[in-house]
Parts: C-alpha cells; structure tokens; sequence
C-alpha cells in the first residue's frame, strides 16, 4: 500500500513530532510511505514555547518529507494539495489536535477523498484550553476524513458529540521505546546533581497551566522532607507564577529543569523516579503515560479524560478521587507507605508493554482503513 502521511516531522520536535517518526518507521516495513510536513506550523507568535524546532543538541529521528504546508497561508494548501495527488497515495493519513489545523488540514482532505481514502488520528477532538471557535472549525476538519482513530475512549467520546455517525477505531498510544533502555538510579541521580536516598516524585513535558503542576507543588508542601520533587520539561508561557508556591513548599527541596528534555537525557529522568505524577486539570491520553510505561514507572493521575481508561483500569497507577492537591498528596502517601502498590502497578506495566507495540497499533489502523 502506497501511504502517505501529512503532518509535522522533523526539524520539528516534540511528541506530536516524535509520534510520526515512530509511526512511519513502522509502517515503512510493510508499506511505501512518503512524509508529507508543514513549511510553517504556526506562526511564531502563537506558539508558547522557546521554538518549534530541534536545535543543534537535540536528537531526533530525521525523517526525510516534503515541507510544503503553510497552516497560516492558503495559498499553500492547493500546491500541498497536488503533490499529494501527484504521489498518488490509497491512503492519507493526518494528525489533528487542535483546531488551528482544522482549516488546512480538512480542505485538503475534503479536496483529496475521491483520490485515495483519508484516516485522521485525533489527539484531542476538543482542546484543552478551548476558545469559542474550535466546535465549528473542528466540524469543518472531521467532514473530510473517511475514518477516525482515537487513542483513548474519551476521545472517541467527544468525535461523537461533534460527528454522530463518524466511523472511528480506539486503538491505545503505543509505548515511546526509542528513549533507550532504563539506567542505574544511582547513576541517574548524579547525571542529575540529586542526593540519593529520597522518595522522588517526577513531574515530566511541557509545563501548560491544564496539567497542574501548582496542584502537585501545593501536595508536595505537605509531604515531609523525606520526599523529592523533580520537575522536567520546558515551560509554555510564564514559570513566574510557580516560583512562590516552590518557595513556600521548600526550594531545596524541588529541583527544576526548565527545558526541553533531550531525547538522550529522558532515561535518567524516569530512571531516578519512584513515581511520575499527572495532576491533570483536563486531558484526553497522555504521551507522558507511554515513556512511564517503557521505563515501567507507575503513576498517580487525576480522574480526567481518558486517565482512568488508560491507567486506572490497567492497574499501572493510582486515580485521584478529585483534582485537588490533598487528593493528590493523599495517593502519594498512600503509595510509598504500601510497598505492594508499586510491586503491583510495576507487574501490570509489564503486562500493558506487550499490547503497546507500535505493529499491533499499525495493524489496526491499517485494517480499520480497509473497512471505511
């Protein structure tokens, strides 16, 4: 089969970028693929991070693609548009996750479904931190594709409040194995400047005001000094207003790495965690959840979206009863005063591992793609 996929690959970076990578090397060992990627995915000034692009250190899979789609510039759809026809693909596969895509993304689709069939793989069907047009410009995208995949049910969930007789597949996130195997604690806590001996709780990616990372400082606050918060990932927008609940809860006490978390530096992260904490305001799945399963790290998650789906019911982590900093840290001492929690999230990871592989997640958008 002749696949093309149209999305962000390299030089962009992150896990959107990182996902497309995993999914075309898997893909490319059955099929012919051809990578199809942004000229410019958004505009600098909406973008809330440092950049959009890898930098000199970063690692990434160089996938090599056609840089053809400028998301803030029409003109750039049709000529987008004819090189996809031009490859003559039987199936168009996109990303979509959040409505800034919609515009680009659905009218190439709409223009190419009498070309080849077009399965679009929802990160998020409603953003979230939604604004008052992403109903009807995600309304727009989803008339253009044939099918959907979700990674979650929550997801699934949402495409059919939006699209009722959509014809979608939940297929769960595949695990990210490509961040190396797991390391020495020991070895990993020096890497890190940390002392040993502390019960280290791990806040990892990028620091967006919906994934709670107050919540997590303020139960920290009431953990005694036995305990470590390590904070990792690059901040969207302002870390200004984290800076006083960190003094209060004891600087010395939180360690932070403000940056982008190079591929080659995730291991010693996960690697010197007890436990990796989603505090989470809203969510659908989270990317964070499969690297914690490759380095068969549990996690403590709020109730939201799809994290009860993905994590609760599996057994690899622990479900706060509300989104709130006492629920939190009441889960946190919970699990480190029962040893068997974490002998038993750690036994069900390993189960999960096997049913997380990126051929079985290809293989069902592949056969799904056969049926629409």
């Amino acid at each position: 089969m002749r696949i093309a996929i149209l999305s962000c690959f390299y030089p962009y970076r992150g896990g959107i970028s990182q996902f497309n990578a995993c999914l075309y090397r898997e893909l490319e060992k059955e099929h012919t693929v051809k990578a199809f990627n942004f000229r410019r995915q958004y505009p600098e000034f909406l973008f809330p991070g440092r950049t959009q692009y890898v930098t000199a250190d970063d690692e990434a899979d160089r996938i090599e693609s056609d840089r053809l789609l400028d998301t803030a510039n029409p003109f750039s759809y049709a000529g987008t548009l004819s090189q996809i026809r031009k490859w003559k693909p039987d199936l168009l596969i996109m990303r979509y996750w959040m409505s800034w895509f919609a515009p680009s993304l659905g009218w190439i689709a709409r223009h190419l479904k009498k070309d080849c069939k077009v399965i679009s793989i929802l990160d998020n069907v409603v953003p979230h931190e939604p604004r008052f047009f992403d109903a009807p410009f995600t309304k727009y995208f989803l008339k253009g594709s044939d099918g959907y995949v979700t990674l979650c049910d929550a997801v699934a969930e949402d495409l059919l409040r939006l699209c009722p007789d959509a014809r979608y597949k939940v297929i769960p996130h595949p695990l990210y194995s490509h961040f190396g195997e797991r390391k020495d604690r020991r070895d990993a806590e020096d890497r890190l400047g940390l002392e040993h001996g502390k019960k280290n709780i791990l806040f990892f990616g990028l620091i967006r005001d919906y994934k709670g990372l107050d919540i997590l400082i303020d139960a920290f606050s009431g953990l005694d000094d036995s305990y470590r918060l390590i904070i990792a990932g690059e901040p969207y927008g302002s870390f200004d207003k984290y800076v006083p609940l960190i003094e209060k809860a004891g600087r010395e006490r939180i360690h932070t790495f403000l940056h982008y978390i190079k591929d080659s530096e995730v291991a010693d992260y996960f690697s010197a965690a007890d436990v990796a904490v989603l505090p989470y305001r809203s969510a659908t799945q989270s990317g964070i959840s499969s690297v914690s399963y490759h380095f068969e790290v549990p996690m403590i998650v709020t109730d939201v979206g799809g994290l009860r789906e993905t994590i609760g019911d599996r057994g690899t982590g622990i479900v706060a009863s509300e989104i709130s900093a006492d629920a939190v840290r009441r889960e946190i001492l919970d699990y480190f005063g029962n040893p068997g929690i974490r002998e038993n999230c750690i036994r069900n990871i390993r189960k999960t591992k096997e049913e997380l592989s990126w051929a079985r997640f290809c293989n069902g958008l592949i056969d799904f793609s056969k049926t629409v």
